[in-house]
Protein backbone atom coordinates (compact mmCIF):
# COMPACT_ATOMS: atom_id res chain seq x y z
CA UNK A 1 0.00 0.00 0.00
CA UNK A 2 1.82 3.03 -0.76
CA UNK A 3 1.58 6.37 1.16
CA UNK A 4 -0.70 8.56 -1.37
CA UNK A 5 -3.21 5.70 -0.54
CA UNK A 6 -2.73 5.53 2.90
CA UNK A 7 -3.80 9.49 2.60
CA UNK A 8 -7.42 8.70 1.93
CA UNK A 9 -8.14 6.24 3.75
CA UNK A 10 -9.84 6.59 7.26
CA UNK A 11 -10.62 4.42 10.25
CA UNK A 12 -13.89 2.89 10.40
CA UNK A 13 -13.37 1.92 13.54
CA UNK A 14 -14.29 5.28 15.69
CA UNK A 15 -16.83 7.88 14.73
CA UNK A 16 -14.50 10.61 15.82
CA UNK A 17 -12.07 8.83 13.93
CA UNK A 18 -13.50 9.51 10.82
CA UNK A 19 -14.06 12.98 10.84
CA UNK A 20 -9.84 13.14 10.78
CA UNK A 21 -8.41 15.15 8.56
CA UNK A 22 -6.86 12.82 5.86
CA UNK A 23 -3.60 14.32 5.18
CA UNK A 24 -2.37 14.39 9.11
CA UNK A 25 -4.07 10.76 9.84
CA UNK A 26 -2.71 7.18 8.28
CA UNK A 27 -4.12 4.34 8.60
CA UNK A 28 -1.92 1.09 8.02
CA UNK A 29 -4.70 -1.53 9.13
CA UNK A 30 -7.96 -0.97 9.41
CA UNK A 31 -8.47 -4.03 12.01
CA UNK A 32 -6.21 -2.91 14.97
CA UNK A 33 -5.73 -5.86 17.61
CA UNK A 34 -8.39 -5.00 21.32
CA UNK A 35 -4.66 -5.04 22.68
CA UNK A 36 -3.67 -1.71 20.73
CA UNK A 37 -3.31 1.31 22.39
CA UNK A 38 -2.55 5.34 21.55
CA UNK A 39 1.49 6.37 22.67
CA UNK A 40 2.53 9.85 22.19
CA UNK A 41 5.98 10.00 20.35
CA UNK A 42 8.42 12.40 20.43
CA UNK A 43 9.85 13.25 16.89
CA UNK A 44 11.87 16.78 15.57
CA UNK A 45 9.70 19.82 15.53
CA UNK A 46 8.84 20.38 11.84
CA UNK A 47 9.61 17.04 10.43
CA UNK A 48 6.28 15.45 11.95
CA UNK A 49 5.24 13.99 8.48
CA UNK A 50 8.27 13.38 7.18
CA UNK A 51 8.83 11.25 10.91
CA UNK A 52 5.36 9.23 9.60
CA UNK A 53 6.44 8.35 5.86
CA UNK A 54 9.51 7.13 7.42
CA UNK A 55 7.77 4.89 10.16
CA UNK A 56 5.08 3.84 7.52
CA UNK A 57 7.86 2.56 4.95
CA UNK A 58 9.24 0.58 8.48
CA UNK A 59 6.42 -1.26 9.37
CA UNK A 60 5.61 -2.46 5.70
CA UNK A 61 9.72 -3.69 5.30
CA UNK A 62 9.53 -5.57 8.77
CA UNK A 63 6.07 -6.51 8.28
CA UNK A 64 4.63 -5.12 10.70
CA UNK A 65 0.91 -4.04 9.66
CA UNK A 66 -0.76 -6.70 12.35
CA UNK A 67 1.34 -4.83 15.42
CA UNK A 68 1.28 -0.85 14.50
CA UNK A 69 -2.04 0.30 13.09
CA UNK A 70 -2.36 4.40 12.83
CA UNK A 71 -0.34 7.04 12.92
CA UNK A 72 -2.13 10.57 13.44
CA UNK A 73 -0.33 14.49 13.72
CA UNK A 74 -2.60 15.92 15.67
CA UNK A 75 -3.57 19.69 14.12
CA UNK A 76 -6.31 22.29 13.71
CA UNK A 77 -7.82 24.14 10.26
CA UNK A 78 -6.52 27.44 10.44
CA UNK A 79 -7.30 30.62 8.18
CA UNK A 80 -3.73 32.45 7.90
CA UNK A 81 -4.03 35.96 5.93
CA UNK A 82 -0.99 35.35 3.13
CA UNK A 83 0.00 38.61 1.66
CA UNK A 84 -3.31 39.81 2.21
CA UNK A 85 -5.30 36.66 1.01
CA UNK A 86 -6.60 33.95 3.17
CA UNK A 87 -5.27 30.64 3.28
CA UNK A 88 -6.65 27.29 5.12
CA UNK A 89 -3.41 25.91 7.02
CA UNK A 90 -3.39 22.65 8.96
CA UNK A 91 -1.40 24.09 12.52
CA UNK A 92 -0.04 21.52 14.66
CA UNK A 93 -1.52 21.42 17.92
CA UNK A 94 1.42 19.58 19.83
CA UNK A 95 4.83 20.69 17.88
CA UNK A 96 7.52 17.94 17.76
CA UNK A 97 4.73 14.81 18.79
CA UNK A 98 2.58 12.66 17.06
CA UNK A 99 0.53 9.74 17.57
CA UNK A 100 0.81 6.19 17.26
CA UNK A 101 -1.70 3.25 17.53
CA UNK A 102 -0.33 0.17 17.92
CA UNK A 103 0.84 -3.21 19.94
CA UNK A 104 3.83 -2.64 22.25
CA UNK A 105 6.05 -5.25 22.19
CA UNK A 106 9.83 -5.47 21.31
CA UNK A 107 9.42 -5.72 17.73
CA UNK A 108 7.11 -2.64 17.39
CA UNK A 109 9.18 -0.53 20.11
CA UNK A 110 12.45 -0.78 18.10
CA UNK A 111 10.26 -0.48 14.71
CA UNK A 112 9.27 3.35 15.90
CA UNK A 113 12.63 3.75 18.06
CA UNK A 114 15.16 3.31 15.29
CA UNK A 115 12.79 5.40 12.45
CA UNK A 116 14.80 8.08 11.68
CA UNK A 117 13.56 11.67 13.30
CA UNK A 118 12.35 9.43 16.23
CA UNK A 119 13.58 10.66 19.51
CA UNK A 120 11.85 8.69 22.00
CA UNK A 121 8.20 7.82 23.45
CA UNK A 122 6.36 9.66 26.05
CA UNK A 123 6.59 7.58 29.13
CA UNK A 124 6.91 6.94 32.88
CA UNK A 125 11.00 6.61 33.05
CA UNK A 126 11.99 4.52 30.30
CA UNK A 127 8.97 3.27 29.79
CA UNK A 128 6.33 4.37 26.81
CA UNK A 129 2.90 4.75 28.52
CA UNK A 130 -0.48 4.51 26.88
CA UNK A 131 -2.58 7.26 26.09
CA UNK A 132 -6.33 7.63 28.13
CA UNK A 133 -8.56 6.85 25.43
CA UNK A 134 -10.53 9.45 26.35
CA UNK A 135 -7.89 11.98 25.81
CA UNK A 136 -7.51 10.75 22.43
CA UNK A 137 -10.61 10.55 21.50
CA UNK A 138 -10.83 14.42 22.96
CA UNK A 139 -7.73 15.51 20.21
CA UNK A 140 -9.94 13.77 17.42
CA UNK A 141 -12.86 15.82 18.55
CA UNK A 142 -10.70 19.01 18.18
CA UNK A 143 -8.98 18.43 14.86
CA UNK A 144 -12.36 17.94 13.76
CA UNK A 145 -14.10 21.17 15.03
CA UNK A 146 -15.73 22.42 11.80
CA UNK A 147 -15.00 26.52 12.21
CA UNK A 148 -11.59 27.14 11.43
CA UNK A 149 -10.02 29.67 13.79
CA UNK A 150 -7.35 32.97 12.11
CA UNK A 151 -4.19 32.41 12.63
CA UNK A 152 -2.78 36.20 13.37
CA UNK A 153 1.09 36.86 11.20
CA UNK A 154 1.31 39.89 13.51
CA UNK A 155 2.21 40.54 17.38
CA UNK A 156 0.51 42.96 20.06
CA UNK A 157 2.51 46.14 19.63
CA UNK A 158 3.96 45.82 15.86
CA UNK A 159 3.59 47.97 13.91
CA UNK A 160 1.24 47.85 10.59
CA UNK A 161 -0.14 49.39 7.50
CA UNK A 162 -3.78 49.27 6.84
CA UNK A 163 -4.45 48.70 3.32
CA UNK A 164 -8.08 48.22 2.96
CA UNK A 165 -10.78 50.59 4.16
CA UNK A 166 -10.85 54.30 4.97
CA UNK A 167 -7.93 54.32 7.12
CA UNK A 168 -6.10 52.67 3.59
CA UNK A 169 -2.05 54.15 4.08
CA UNK A 170 -2.63 54.92 7.48
CA UNK A 171 0.59 53.45 10.24
CA UNK A 172 -0.82 52.28 13.07
CA UNK A 173 0.58 50.14 16.24
CA UNK A 174 -1.70 46.25 17.09
CA UNK A 175 -3.15 46.54 20.32
CA UNK A 176 -5.13 43.80 20.39
CA UNK A 177 -5.61 40.46 18.43
CA UNK A 178 -8.92 38.60 18.43
CA UNK A 179 -7.84 34.93 16.28
CA UNK A 180 -11.23 33.64 16.69
CA UNK A 181 -13.06 36.47 14.85
CA UNK A 182 -10.16 37.41 12.49
CA UNK A 183 -10.14 40.66 13.61
CA UNK A 184 -6.94 43.25 14.92
CA UNK A 185 -7.42 46.57 16.96
CA UNK A 186 -5.02 49.16 15.64
CA UNK A 187 -4.21 52.19 17.15
CA UNK A 188 -4.01 54.76 14.74
CA UNK A 189 -3.08 58.55 15.50
CA UNK A 190 -5.88 60.70 14.16
CA UNK A 191 -5.96 64.72 15.18
CA UNK A 192 -2.99 64.35 17.63
CA UNK A 193 -4.32 61.12 19.53
CA UNK A 194 -4.24 57.72 18.98
CA UNK A 195 -7.34 55.86 18.41
CA UNK A 196 -8.60 52.30 18.39
CA UNK A 197 -10.15 51.12 15.00
CA UNK A 198 -11.17 47.44 14.82
CA UNK A 199 -9.86 45.95 11.25
CA UNK A 200 -10.06 42.73 9.62
CA UNK A 201 -6.92 40.72 9.09
CA UNK A 202 -6.97 41.35 5.23
CA UNK A 203 -6.95 45.08 5.53
CA UNK A 204 -3.61 45.05 7.71
CA UNK A 205 0.09 44.37 6.92
CA UNK A 206 3.28 44.52 8.23
CA UNK A 207 5.64 47.02 7.24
Amino acid sequence: MTAKKLKKTESKKSPAASQLPNENHFVISESPHPQAAWFAIHTYSGHERKVAMALIQRVETMNLKDQIFEILIPTQNKIKIIKSQKQTIAEKIFPGYMLVKMILNDDSWLCVRTTQGVTGFVGAGRKPTPLPAQEVETIIKFMAQEAPKYKASFSTGEAVKIIDGPFTDFLGTVDHIDEEKGKVRVLVSIFGRETPVELDFLQVSKI
